[in-house]
């Protein structure tokens, strides 16, 4: 297997999620808190998983999942993704925002099976607004080392911006509903409802 082909998986948990009002990574959806369920998912199709957090909260984390510590270097979600490119440069990153309670194996699956490697990163997206969801996308090495560059040169924080404006592949889920953003109160209740149906 080549360098190109290694693909590890990274929860984006360290935000401050000061919408949802409480840590997004902790809510329990499946009976574990969100962000262990979503490293367990990554675990079985990954090479290597991580837990993407804030300096203030690895010494919560349980001694069985790996962390990357956030470096502070860049702002938003890039903080998370830019400082797992530092650790490990040469691989590519499945990555998944800790607010994606419906994401399940399956998706995950079909995700990976249409992952193009030519292109920049390989990103979910909804059919009714063809944009890539860059939270729920695999990143080519060549992705984060060129968005290093976009940020330093002043282009904004938005990795989705970045991903609109580059060579990426749009893959369009089966099941839509998987890329249900649960950042308030009202979508953690509809996220719920969904789950029980």
């Amino acid at each position: 297997m080549t360098t190109k082909d290694r693909l590890y998986g990274l929860v984006l948990s360290g935000g401050k999620s000061t919408r949802m009002g409480q840590d997004k990574g902790l809510i329990s959806y499946h009976g574990v808190p969100q962000r262990e369920h979503l490293y367990h998912l990554l675990d079985t199709l990954c090479d290597k998983t991580f837990l993407s957090v804030r300096q203030d909260q690895d010494e919560e984390i349980a001694s069985n999942f790996k962390t990357i510590l956030d470096r502070n270097e860049f702002r938003g979600p890039y903080n998370g993704l830019l400082s797992a490119h530092r650790e490990y440069p040469d691989v590519a990153w499945l990555v998944l925002a800790c607010d994606l309670p419906l994401i399940d194996e399956a998706s995950l699956k079909e995700l990976i099976s249409q992952r193009d490697t030519q292109k920049l990163a390989t990103a979910f997206a909804n059919r009714d607004n063809p944009l890539p969801e860059p939270l729920c996308a695999i990143w080519e090495p060549e992705a984060l080392k060129t968005s290093i560059a976009y940020l330093e040169a002043g282009n904004g924080t938005c990795p989705r911006k970045f991903l609109i404006n580059n060579d990426v592949s749009l893959v369009f889920p089966k099941t839509p509903q998987v890329l249900l953003n649960a950042n308030s109160q009202e979508e953690y209740k509809e996220a719920l409802q969904k789950l029980e149906a």
